[in-house]
């Protein structure tokens, strides 16, 4: 039987995965576009091969470094880790060049169906995006609403409105799917690439 791996946050916190209700980052599981499954990171990481391929683009997922602490040896040609750190907290998903701008980016999911809980996003990825922006940095969020089946990018500025506005006494902590619909740019799914957020990111510069 294999056991899991414990990872811990650099402040020794262990990590959980987020419920099922909504998550932070992308799930393993599937979700169908059109006959073919693949995950919100899939269809990133492949869009971002095709813009890399011709030259649109270099956007990248970022590595998250870790720090393995044990590891056992169940035959002399394997190892299986079984507790790790992360070295630091991770900051956004993406980044890279385009059109000579600096962009970063997350992507996040809910399954929601009338509003994005703030709480998908951490504090020390808000304030990277905010640092980010003032440097002249394209930030933003895709977002997706699993349920509705719906892309959308959400600018930085826009997140952090609502962002600071949950430290009030009586602030939402979610943003409305209307918000979304009035604020946010859609983003289609299509061939090449899979998702054209590219084009999103041209309505919003």
């Amino acid at each position: 039987m294999i056991q899991p791996v414990t990872i811990h946050y650099p402040n020794g916190v262990k990590f959980q995965p987020q419920s099922d209700n909504h998550s932070g980052h992308v799930k393993p599981s599937l979700i169908k576009h059109g006959g073919r499954g693949m995950t919100l990171e899939q269809e990133i990481n492949e869009s971002n091969q095709y813009y890399l391929s011709h030259d649109i683009a270099v956007i990248h997922k970022k590595p998250t470094p870790v720090q393995i602490v044990k590891v056992d040896y169940p035959k002399r040609s394997a190892a299986v880790i079984r507790e790790a750190y992360f070295r630091q907290a991770s900051t956004t998903d993406y980044n890279g060049v385009y059109r000579g701008r600096y962009i970063d980016f997350d992507a996040k999911e809910t399954k929601e169906t009338t509003r994005f809980p703030l709480d998908n996003f951490h504090q020390h990825q808000v304030e990277h995006m905010r640092s980010c922006l003032k440097q002249g940095g394209i930030c933003f969020g895709l977002i997706k609403f699993v349920t509705l089946d719906q892309l959308y990018l959400l600018k930085a500025t826009d997140l952090i409105t609502y962002w600071d506005a949950q430290e009030q006494a009586k602030g939402r902590k979610s943003i409305p799917l209307a918000v979304f619909e009035s604020r946010a740019v859609p983003i289609k799914y299509s061939l090449n690439p899979t998702i054209a957020y590219l084009d999103a990111v041209d309505q919003i510069i």
